[in-house]
């Protein structure tokens, strides 16, 4: 068999409508290897960091992505950015292949395909100007912003996310966390992307400052008609960005459907308890929910149950769970906004069901 096709890079300009898939990922699988021995290293293992997650991105819309730490969600958008690569499964971009890219090719994904990530103090070169940091796109992209253009296009770029254009001269170390969380989104935006992927983008900052972030996100993705992957731990914030929500466990995705359907008709034990310990400002609402409380630890990716990797810690667990992997569909007894993918054999929205606290 002859090698695959190197898409073209006009392949990656190509329109696609607002509802319509831009990124499809299917069966994605990443695993570390672990090995024993210094000379001759002998492989022992893999930490099985994400296994099987499957989903789509539609244009113009934010895909949050949920989970406690350690779930795969941040090496999940590294491996979309080709920053790790996949060890199986596919990522489709405008319906091209882009887990085998190198080259060009590669090159103009990454220029669609942009990421902001989770600290913004460590993300800034702390030796680097803020107009070096943002203009440096325009230096492996010059077709995008010609020399003379690029002071002019950074300012643009300051002036966009909320900063003084004249702040183009000082160093990260002169800002604050949240003005350099702005830097970070203004250095994604420097191409012109179409995906951005938010690696946990406010999980550093103040709750005032998340705010202002968030709001910011949400303009730019109103003007620039973006489309978002947003990666959170705080369940409130995936919220009120996100149209559609995955839940991830231990490597795969458990449950996803529209903020609606997850929020108020979840129908996966996992997420009906991650949902249980959001905090609730009411102190008669907080005592009237039923806590859901799990026992014993998440198993170690490196060690995954068999069956359902969730049944470990889950009250509705029986012997079909340790035999047979639960597929991520709508199960035929559910109806209404219960009616979404939930990777559970016992599927149901949450009722009296749950263990007590």
């Amino acid at each position: 068999m002859g090698a695959a096709a190197v898409p073209e890079e006009a392949a990656f300009e190509k329109p696609v409508d607002r509802g319509e898939p831009i990124l499809q990922v299917r069966e994605l699988v990443k695993h570390f290897p672990l090995t024993q021995g210094i000379i001759f290293k002998k492989l022992v293992g893999a930490v099985k960091a994400v296994d099987g997650v499957s989903f789509d991105l539609m244009q113009g819309e934010t895909l949050g992505i949920v989970g406690e730490s350690g779930c795969g969600k941040s090496t999940l958008a590294k491996v979309l950015m080709n920053l790790e690569p996949a060890t199986s499964g596919s990522i489709r971009y405008k319906g091209e292949e882009i887990t085998k890219l190198s080259g060009a090719a590669l090159k103009a994904v990454r220029r669609n395909i942009q990421m902001v990530f989770q600290d913004p103090y460590t993300s800034l070169n702390p030796r680097m100007t803020v107009g070096d940091i943002i203009g440096e796109p325009f230096e492996i992209h010059p077709e995008v912003a010609p020399k003379g253009d690029r002071r002019k296009a950074v300012q643009d770029l300051l002036d966009v996310v909320g900063l003084n254009p004249e702040y183009i001269t000082r160093y990260p170390h002169q800002f604050s966390g949240g003005q350099r969380q702005r830097i970070g989104i203004a250095r994604g935006l420097a191409l012109k992307p179409e995906i951005i992927i938010c690696d946990e983008p406010v999980s550093a900052l103040d709750v005032s400052v998340q705010a202002q972030v968030i709001n910011l996100l949400e303009k730019l993705q109103s003007e620039f008609n973006l489309s978002y992957m947003f990666i959170a731990h705080d369940l409130s914030i995936v919220r009120h960005i996100s149209d559609r929500v995955g839940v991830m466990y231990l490597g795969r995705m458990v449950e996803i459907g529209s903020d609606e359907e997850i929020y108020d008709h979840a129908t996966h034990p996992y997420t009906q308890a991650l949902l249980s310990a959001v905090p609730v400002p009411d102190p008669t609402a907080r005592d009237a929910r039923g806590r859901i409380v799990l026992t014993g630890d998440v198993p170690s990716p490196a060690n995954p149950p068999s069956g359902c990797r969730f049944r470990t810690r889950c009250w509705k667990a029986q012997e079909k769970c340790a035999v047979e992997t639960p597929a991520l569909t709508v199960r035929q007894w559910l109806e209404g906004p219960a009616a979404h993918d939930s990777a559970c054999h016992f599927a149901a929205e949450k009722e009296s069901e749950a263990p007590p606290a």
